[in-house]
């Protein structure tokens, strides 16, 4: 499932990255690495999606967060 499609408050752990080398090596320097719990923070139907990742708040756009599949 992509990250987009959970809900607010939901845990979930990181599996992979679509996308290319550029996209995973700046998920990546934010931590965002297979295995990383997130918490999705906040799910709007427009605007970013803000998720929790080591007690860090992170903001993600829809189109960067439609690559990310968690589980």
């Amino acid at each position: 499932m992509v990250l987009t499609g959970i809900n607010a408050g939901e845990n979930v752990v990181l599996i992979d990255i679509e996308g290319g080398r550029g996209i995973k090596s700046k998920l990546y320097s934010m931590g965002l690495v297979p295995g990383a719990k997130l918490t999705v923070l906040n799910q709007n139907v427009a605007g970013p999606i803000m998720i929790d990742l080591k007690n860090s708040r992170l903001a993600l756009g829809r189109g960067i967060a439609q690559k990310i599949i968690v589980e």
